[in-house]
């Protein structure tokens, strides 16, 4: 129920100029009550200082309307590289990337994240290998609503 009530504030929060380029992805509260987890992203840099901003913005609410336990946790970060992406405006914002799709079919696509529709994914594998081992370059446009998972691969 608090995990409602914050992402409405968040929302709301999320309008004004100097956020208004972050969204919120998850919001996890402990089964004790006593820690809240909340992941945003940015379709910039999320900064340091914007995830302070939105922690205090959200302990101000959380006291005043005494929403948690007088002892509580609350962690304000980016979901980070291992988690999958979840909403289509982190698709968008990883145009460029390598990512690894899974398909509620059970299929999986690795290539490049370039373009990003309303309903649809493309990814770009790019050719590689030579002489008989080569690898044409591939293009696959997946549905979103095929998606079981995605994740961005790091290379180094």
């Amino acid at each position: 129920m608090i995990e409602h009530k914050l992402a409405e504030l968040l929302e709301e929060r999320f309008t004004q100029d100097d956020l208004n380029d972050c969204f919120l992805v998850e919001i996890k509260e402990s089964p004790s009550n006593s820690k809240l987890e909340v992941f945003v992203d940015s379709d910039s840099t999320l900064t340091l200082k914007k995830c302070q901003m939105i922690s205090r913005y959200l302990e101000k609410n959380i006291e005043e309307n005494r929403w948690m336990p007088e002892k509580y946790l609350i962690e304000v970060s980016s979901p980070g590289v291992g988690n999958p992406l979840v909403l289509r405006r982190q698709y968008v914002k990883n145009i460029g990337r390598k990512v690894e799709v899974k398909t509620v079919d059970g299929d999986t696509y690795k290539g490049k994240i370039t373009e990003v529709l309303n309903d649809t994914l493309t990814l770009v594998r790019e050719a590689s290998g030579k002489g008989k081992k080569k690898v044409e370059e591939k293009i696959y446009t997946i549905a979103f609503d095929k998606i079981k998972t995605a994740k961005i691969k790091v290379s180094f």
